[in-house]
């Protein structure tokens, strides 16, 4: 019997989805949890997994198409296919296969073993607990999970896992590494080229762009946008990522970036002018308690904010890891529906592009959002001289019905104090 593929329900509020590429052919072989085609949807974009392994049979619903959760995309032909599948990737209880990636919570959140004898590595015959993304991981890394320390409960294999057992292989082969390998980061997106064939070239708006450029225009005709400018001296951030960048990697096992720095400033001054951290309902303010940080991403089909939840209760080290995580997440297409909900401020930096500055529009239902340009060294005064220092210019737009111009140039007199005054440490 043909197993069938079907759009997967990516939230509660999600009633239908659209296919946007098909990875595989028909004809083609397709294994267990080998990406098979890309969604979209109002929330977030995913790559789903194909339910079983075998021959995909046929394509049901093509590029483009939208149809509602639970529709059957395509079928594939399991007859002939390898029993060592199996085996080696285990089978799983409730035999719940057609659950997209997108939706299973990071393999880093694996439940600690009980106390009890170390785990070992098992034979090949023995069975394997991992989840769909830790497979993923295995064969993009070449590792054969079954040699592999699960630490996870009842011997679950984490990502932390694989990394472990791939820094130790390196060790073995005379390759001192003091931090797991670092996962591969996608190319910067880039401009499509176009090949004209007459005057013009017409290609539709993808998903994503639509919605896009619906949620813009939105927000435009609902928030009153005020943009203030404020230039900011980086010299005590930028000294303290160079002074502790390799160790910090050494440690953490990721880079230090400058992001950790700007989320960490604006929870400072929100913390101080709360208004920043609430939304407008009818002529209600409402104020949130959770401080909930969206991150601007920018893909190679448009832009997309995952949202690092109670950003306020983290260390430095935690909203870190949280960037990195929900940033490689969303170039994957691995975000769930909930990574992007629930954001309370947001914060975007087209500096990494070399803007200087920009307008960028607030993230509905949110009062504000702050914008990065690129740090770059400038000649300022200085005691009344001339000096060299790296600044940085930071565009806070915000909702003029809710938030008096007065207020938001206190808000961002208080990021600049937190940059220029820098204490925290990173270590």
């Amino acid at each position: 019997m043909p197993t069938n593929v079907i759009m997967p329900q990516m939230g509660e509020s999600i009633a239908e989805g659209t296919i946007t590429k098909w990875l595989k052919k028909v004809g083609e072989r397709v294994e267990r949890d080998e990406p098979l085609f890309e969604i979209s949807t109002d929330k977030v974009d995913a790559e789903i997994p194909a339910p079983a392994a075998g021959m995909l049979a046929k394509i049901l619903v093509q590029e483009n198409e939208t149809v509602p959760v639970n529709a059957v995309v395509a079928l594939i032909d399991g007859e002939g296919a390898e029993a060592e599948s199996g085996k080696v990737e285990g089978t799983q209880a409730g035999k719940n296969l057609a659950a997209p990636a997108a939706v299973l919570p990071p393999a880093s959140t694996a439940v600690a073993a009980p106390p009890g004898p170390a785990p070992s590595a098992r034979g090949r015959g023995e069975k394997v607990r991992s989840s769909p993304l830790v497979r993923r991981l295995a064969r993009e890394r070449g590792v054969d999970l079954s040699l592999v320390r699960g630490t996870g409960f009842g011997g679950r294999i984490s990502k932390k896992d694989v990394l472990v057992h791939l820094a130790e292989g390196r060790a073995a082969r005379g390759a001192a590494l003091a931090a797991p390998p670092e996962a591969p980061t996608a190319p910067l997106p880039v401009a499509p080229k176009i090949v004209f064939e007459g005057p013009t070239h017409v290609v539709p708006m993808t998903p994503m762009r639509r919605q896009i450029a619906e949620h813009m225009l939105a927000s435009k005709r609902t928030s009153a946008h005020v943009t203030t400018v404020f230039e900011v001296e980086m010299t005590k951030v930028v000294e303290m990522r160079e002074r502790h960048a390799q160790e910090f990697e050494r440690r953490n096992g990721l880079k230090l970036t400058y992001t950790p720095f700007l989320i960490r400033a604006a929870l400072e001054a929100i913390r101080e002018f709360p208004i920043f951290n609430s939304s407008l309902e009818a002529t209600n303010i409402v104020y949130k308690r959770d401080v909930n940080i969206g991150v601007a991403v920018a893909l190679e089909t448009g832009l997309i904010v995952p949202v690092i939840k109670r950003a306020d209760e983290k260390n430095f080290l935690g909203i870190a890891r949280a960037v990195q995580d929900l940033a490689e997440r969303a170039r994957s297409k691995r975000l769930s529906v909930e990574d992007v909900q629930g954001g309370t401020f947001t914060i975007t930096n087209p500096g990494v592009f070399g803007s200087l500055l920009g307008t960028p529009i607030i993230n509905q239902p949110q009062v504000a959002i702050l914008g990065v340009g690129v740090i770059e060294k400038r000649p300022v005064v200085r005691n009344d001289a001339i000096a060299i220092r790296p600044m940085v210019y930071l565009a806070l737009s915000f909702d003029h019905r809710v938030i008096d111009g007065a207020v938001a140039d206190q808000f961002m007199g208080r990021v600049k104090q937190v940059f220029e005054s820098w204490e925290e440490p990173v270590l």
